[in-house]
């Protein structure tokens, strides 16, 4: 059994930690490095739970975006510190600019692995276990964000 934390990292399904979330891989391909299946691909797990699930997930991609410019902001004050008299401040924004910039597709999956597991919890069992069907699912409207 894969550990919670280890499972949402790889960006498995939070019912049966095994299925994988999204359809491609490679979060760098930037056509479709979103795109999920309907259910999970193992235990049949609903990842688009109702209408608009997935705008929540872009608070904790912005949580994740704020600890890596703190986390940045501290590794450049540690080794090469700051200074008002230079522009070492600019050369660290321009830096920490470039890096997000460059993570934002891991970090807008990993947002939303992150969201999905707050609101599916793991079933041990789940191979005897139905999966809920979401009861404010609007066919109309899925996948129209």
């Amino acid at each position: 059994m894969p550990s919670g934390i280890i499972s949402t990292l790889q960006c498995k399904c939070p019912r049966c930690r095994q299925g994988d979330l999204f359809i491609n891989h490679n979060s760098y391909k930037i056509k479709n490095f979103m795109r999920m299946d309907e259910t999970c691909t193992v235990c049949g797990q609903y990842f688009d739970i109702e209408v608009g699930f997935y705008y929540g997930s872009s608070y904790v991609s912005y949580a994740l975006s704020v600890a890596i410019t703190v986390a940045t902001f501290i590794a450049w004050w540690v080794i090469i510190g700051l200074s008002v008299d230079d522009n070492r401040v600019f050369y660290w924004l321009g830096a920490n600019a470039i890096l997000l910039l460059i993570v934002q597709p891991i970090l807008m999956r990993l947002a939303r692995s992150i969201w999905l597991a707050f609101f599916v919890s793991y079933d041990p069992l789940w191979k005897e276990h139905l999966v809920d069907i979401p009861e404010r699912m609007n066919k109309d409207l899925q996948n129209a964000w």
